[in-house]
């Protein structure tokens, strides 16, 4: 199975500007999963809304238009399939779908941001607290992958610059304690299964400097998987040179 996940940074343009169709047409995922939307159902052309041979789910905020959002399209049609991580004040930004298979489950996360004040930044980590309780809550049931935007680079390794963004959200020592968390539990970071030591990979580049150009990025996209899948594991790719937003895709190769 491949799974593919990428912030399109506002899938309206994505596909005005090309680079929506070759995912399929290029990569043929079995689950495409997508993050920051920025856009409502009606708002997206109905070439986006339904791909031939895929089952499509969208999720956006109630609070505010053009911001957050995400998808998921599916060649099998989940038993179930829900929204956000089941507390009010957390699901109202459109940040998170979960598929059910027969055998395991899926979820596509745009987790937030912890820039613009305190107030942002506890609600980054109020919402990582629920959804690690949200997740604990599902692999009891059977064998979970997530991925997405998570919004935080866990270790020095994971930016290009570790010492001049000490203090800058995203590699906050409070937001990369709550990764070790994640990982003392039994989650494993997919890419550093198979590539435990690789240097200069990055998902994300700031577009104001031209930073992409320069590889001085961050990895911020993740596929997480449950402990049972770790053996399952058989590929992760970062498509660096896929563009159409300040992130690149990532592919996860996995046998179920």
């Amino acid at each position: 199975m491949k799974i593919i996940s990428w912030n399109t940074n506002g899938l309206r343009a994505t596909y005005k500007q090309g680079h929506f169709d070759p995912l399929f047409t290029q990569y043929n995922p079995d689950i495409l999963c997508l993050q920051e939307t920025k856009a409502t159902l009606e708002q997206l052309p109905e070439t986006v809304r339904e791909v031939f041979g895929y089952d499509a789910f969208f999720s956006w905020p109630t609070v505010k238009k053009g911001y957050s959002g995400v998808a998921m399209y599916s060649k099998k049609k989940p038993l179930n399939v829900t929204f956000g991580i089941g507390l009010a004040g957390l699901d109202d930004e459109g940040r998170v779908i979960t598929a059910e298979y027969e055998h395991f489950y899926v979820i596509t996360g745009y987790y937030p941001n912890g820039g613009g004040g305190p107030e942002r930044l506890d609600y980054k980590l109020r919402f990582y607290d629920q959804f690690l309780n949200y997740i604990e809550g599902l692999k009891k049931k059977k064998p979970v992958i997530f991925c997405g935007d998570i919004n935080t680079a866990h270790h020095e390794i994971d930016l290009a610059r570790p010492k001049e963004n000490a203090m800058n959200t995203g590699f906050l020592p409070i937001e990369r304690a709550w990764m070790d968390t994640l990982v003392d539990k039994g989650w494993i970071d997919a890419f550093r299964l198979l590539y435990p030591d690789k240097k200069d990979v990055y998902t994300y580049w700031d577009q104001k400097t031209a930073s992409r150009e320069r590889n001085v990025g961050w990895r911020i996209d993740y596929f997480f998987v449950s402990q049972d899948l770790k053996e399952k594991v058989t590929e992760f790719t970062t498509l660096k040179d896929y563009y159409g937003s300040d992130h690149c895709p990532i592919v996860l190769d996995i046998e179920l």
